[in-house]
């Protein structure tokens, strides 16, 4: 997507630049004219002006030049052909001829003044050189001057209107990217009916339009995914449901056979009692996953106070956990109370709380912590963090292991038991809270899994207590 946008606005800054520098070129020409067409104007001036000093020089003489002078505002003089002064009150020294044409307009520049010498025949037939003097004055430099003065108002238009194409083709390109990412976001975290809105009515120019295309399609594969995974589960649920029936008669079966086998079967029938029963546990959370996966929303969720949750789970888990020489620990940092279901909730944290039980080292203890905290928005949340001392999660799994049936023992080890359904209990019931869940690594060894919960109430006070 990043590429995309470069390539856009590569494009408009192109587009840009070229804008500019025919505005440029139309700027120039307007306020510069060629230097051909600024000396022919200059020549043609003083031309004119030569010839009313040499018919008011033959007409009044030199007080009618000099009232000449008066009325251009310019100090001129007036020479014979020889380069003698025949009317020269400000005594200009006459500038040198060119050498390829003597005839020729010519010009010099003498202390702070600039001179022209223009050779001018009258209607009698004599040659006189017309001289005028204007000083010359250095102007101050100013580059914010200029680009006022010269680019005003064809650069300020062009960057108007290029700033205003550029914004509504971005417009234009950006909008349905924007939904598209909505809706992308949406299906990531798990809602399966985000779509993105397609127009109702489509012109004949966006109708073949490659972005409402990706949108349809984006809309398509929704819609097909939805219907895939709608169909994964209700075949999931149908097939526990089904399996509960020849599990009972599987259990009533076991009990008859009990009374009639004899001592040497009692093994085998304990044996088959256990797989059964197990299979009955998964079974049961199969079931349960599958009713959440049912619940949509949490309208009829109450205030529920997570310590009290937690206190309640805490004599089982620490009874479980000396099955395998480990211990419990409870620490309340802040009375924590959130909008939600009794039961969810203490399924959600049982399930982590005896993972962490199953796979801590011998000889430690699991650690379940209930805390106030922030999210990355600032806003307060409780939290609930069950930490352990086993092996730890690698980092390529952390993500991983939220899913159904994923387990780190791919071994799946009578020691650590499970079916990897847990967890994925515990994510889902966290995200019907609104909440999130995410573990990671612990220093010195294990895992913790964090549970985020929106909070209803945090109240300050501190308690610690250890479980058992």
């Amino acid at each position: 997507m990043r590429s995309l946008f470069f390539k856009i606005f590569v494009i408009f800054w192109i587009a840009q630049s070229l804008i500019f520098a025919i505005s440029t070129v139309l700027i120039v020409r307007h306020h510069f004219e060629s230097p051909d067409v600024l000396f022919d104007g200059l020549h043609s001036s003083l031309e004119n002006d030569a010839r009313r000093a040499v018919a008011a020089y033959e007409s009044g003489g030199c007080a009618t030049v000099d009232a000449l002078g008066a009325q251009i505002e310019q100090q001129i003089a007036l020479k014979d052909a020889a380069g003698q002064d025949l009317c020269n009150v400000a005594g200009l020294p006459l500038p040198p001829a060119s050498a390829d044409n003597p005839t020729h307009i010519t010009s010099s520049q003498t202390g702070a003044e600039f001179i022209w010498r223009v050779p001018i025949t009258s209607p009698s037939g004599k040659t006189y050189f017309f001289l005028l003097a204007r000083p010359h004055v250095e102007r101050p430099h100013s580059l914010l001057e200029d680009l006022v003065h010269f680019a005003s108002p064809t650069l300020p238009v062009a960057i108007v209107v290029g700033g205003l194409t550029t914004f509504v083709l971005v417009l234009f390109f950006s909008r349905p990217i924007a939904r598209l990412r909505k809706a992308a976001r949406e299906l990531a975290q798990g809602d399966l009916k985000a779509r993105v809105k397609e127009p109702v009515s489509r012109s004949r120019f966006s109708s073949e339009d490659e972005f409402q295309a990706l949108l349809h399609d984006f809309n398509h594969m929704a819609e097909r995914l939805e219907s895939l995974v709608g169909a994964q589960q209700l075949l999931l649920r149908d097939v526990s449901h089904e399996l509960r029936s020849p599990l009972a008669r599987l259990s009533v079966a076991l009990e008859l056979a009990r009374e009639d086998a004899s001592p040497d079967m009692a093994t085998q029938l304990n044996r088959m009692e256990r797989e059964s029963e197990k299979l009955n546990q998964l079974i049961g959370q199969l079931l349960t996953l599958s009713s959440m996966e049912a619940i949509e929303s949490a309208d009829r969720f109450a205030p529920v106070s997570l310590n009290q949750v937690v206190a309640q789970m805490i004599p089982d888990a620490q009874y479980e956990a000396s099955q395998r020489q480990c211990s419990v620990v409870f620490r309340s940092e802040n009375d924590c109370t959130v909008q939600g279901n009794r039961h969810l909730l203490y399924r959600a944290i049982e399930n982590v709380l005896r993972n962490a039980i199953q796979y801590t080292n011998p000889g430690t203890e699991v650690e379940i912590r209930v805390a106030a905290g922030q999210d990355e928005a600032g806003h307060t949340v409780s939290v609930v963090e069950v930490s352990d001392r086993g092996p730890g999660i690698s980092e390529a799994e952390i993500d991983a292991i939220f899913r159904p049936f994923y387990r780190v023992d791919r071994a799946r080890s009578q020691e650590t038991g499970g079916f990897g359904v847990g967890l994925a209990i515990a994510e889902r019931a966290v995200k019907l809270h609104g909440g999130q869940v995410s573990g990671r690594n612990r220093s010195g060894g294990g895992a913790v899994i964090r549970m985020q919960f929106p909070s209803a109430k945090t109240a300050a006070g501190s308690t610690e207590r250890q479980a058992g």
